[in-house]
């Protein structure tokens, strides 16, 4: 038994049974280990070792959260909100009806994409920005379907394309770094170029999901806007002054190349512009920090993980055996690993944990069937973002359904996972594969 085949089995299985996905790296970790001939100690040495790896990360998202929590205390996130549900009611009533959806659409869109990069808050933009407009959203008869593929598209693309916020994470902090450790020289490398391609599978998808869902759907209107959700009055100061922060951080971001320091300048600027009062500077950034724990610590244990993988040395045979099978056709061998990366990430939930793991054994593999640079960070980059659009445990399909079924008319399954499912996955393993072969 291939202990690298086991391990990744094993973790795909606990993952599907819903064993919290920590536990699972760490069970999977330590049985692929002795598995592959690795006593106890060492195993856990080896596990060890590679923790170390994810603590740049987790920092990284840490102090974005801190930053989420701060923003939020401004007012920000509040007077986009405001300004979309009066904007939308203001023409609610109008003849151009359509004129109306596509404007709602298309805010939703930009704060989807710019919540990856410009303003790093994820998806706490979801909460603030969706409950409200659903009583909109039912009067118009718009299918929360082609909501949730708008909102997923905006939640994946810009991290695996755009080298900013989010994106600088899982392109340079994880994906590059993760070629490097696996003896890829990624010198002079291109990550927009590299995943321009796989890039335009999600516009396809995009484009055939929101012709897919075009025809109105009918809903109870149950707005909930009036008694649960207040919205803040906020000074047009306050407001210029988050938005000089905003910029000013995304400008330490481009420059640095640094989240870290990015969110670290954001947080002093906000204090120091009694944006959030120096009294709060501990409950914001803990509150920051515990929001996104979870992630920090799935990151940390993943590169524990692929630490292991490579220390049992099972990983040479694995790559041979897989050429065998795939033959000499590049073509082959790209479709089948960028299928295992769906599976993989489906079965974790998380396109960030699933690089660490699956580079172990791709790197190997790209640089044996004479794959470019540019086409191994094509496929390795686009078999972990493969099935964070569709998988039912993934932020990019929780976060929407977070808001849609607000009032409790969005399925998760049948309305969330499927549709972004069918409409992403399928285009990104046509294109990622039409990737490897030209680059």
């Amino acid at each position: 038994m291939n202990a690298v085949l086991f391990a990744v089995f094993l973790l795909f299985i606990l993952a599907i049974f819903r064993v919290h996905i920590v536990l699972a790296m760490v069970i999977s970790a330590f049985a692929g280990g002795l598995v592959g001939g690795l006593d106890l100690t060492e195993t856990t040495k080896a596990f060890s070792g590679g923790l170390g790896d994810g603590a740049e990360i987790a920092l990284s998202y840490a102090m974005l959260g801190a930053f989420a929590v701060a923003l939020s205390k401004t007012g920000l996130p509040d007077a986009l909100a405001h300004a979309l549900i009066a904007r939308s009611r203001g023409n609610a009533s109008a003849s151009s009806v359509k004129k109306l959806k596509g404007f709602i659409l298309f805010a939703i869109l930009l704060l989807a994409i710019s919540s990856q990069n410009a303003l790093p808050i994820h998806i706490a933009f979801i909460p603030i920005i969706i409950p409200p407009l659903l009583g909109l959203f039912s009067q118009l008869k718009m299918d929360r379907r082609r909501i949730a593929i708008i909102m997923t598209f905006g939640l994946v693309t810009p991290y695996m394309f755009l080298p900013v916020g989010f994106g600088d994470i899982y392109l340079n902090q994880i994906l590059l770094k993760n070629l490097k450790a696996n003896g890829l020289d990624t010198t002079g490398a291109s990550v927009i170029e590299a995943m321009a391609i796989p890039a335009l599978g999600m516009v396809v998808g995009l484009l055939i999901g929101l012709y897919t869902y075009r025809k109105e759907r009918t809903y109870e209107i149950r707005d909930i806007a009036p008694d649960d959700y207040e919205i803040p009055v906020i000074t047009k100061t306050k407001l210029a002054l988050s938005g000089v922060v905003v910029i000013a951080t995304l400008i330490v971001q481009l420059q640095t190349e640094s989240m870290i320091l990015a969110a670290t300048t954001g947080l002093i600027l906000f204090l120091l512009l009694r944006l959030v009062r120096f009294s709060e500077a501990d409950d914001v950034i803990t509150r920051g920090m515990r929001m996104m724990s979870f992630i920090g610590f799935v990151m940390i244990s993943a590169n524990g993980f692929s630490n292991v993988l490579r220390k049992t040395g099972d990983i040479e045979p694995l790559v041979e055996n897989s050429k065998a099978l795939m033959g000499d056709s590049q073509l082959v061998a790209a479709f089948v690993m960028l299928l295992i990366g769906l599976l993989v990430t489906m079965g974790i939930g998380s396109s960030f944990s699933t690089v660490p793991i699956i580079a172990a054994i791709f790197v190997p593999l790209c640089i044996q069937y004479g794959f470019s640079l540019e086409a191994t960070i094509a496929i390795i980059g686009t078999a972990g973002a493969l099935g964070d659009a569709g998988s039912p445990a993934s932020d990019s399909t929780l976060g929407p359904t977070s808001g849609l079924n607000a009032d409790g008319q969005h399925d998760h399954m049948r309305e969330t996972v499927i549709p972004t499912f069918l409409h992403y996955n399928i285009p990104l393993l046509i294109f990622g594969t039409i990737a490897a072969v030209v680059l």
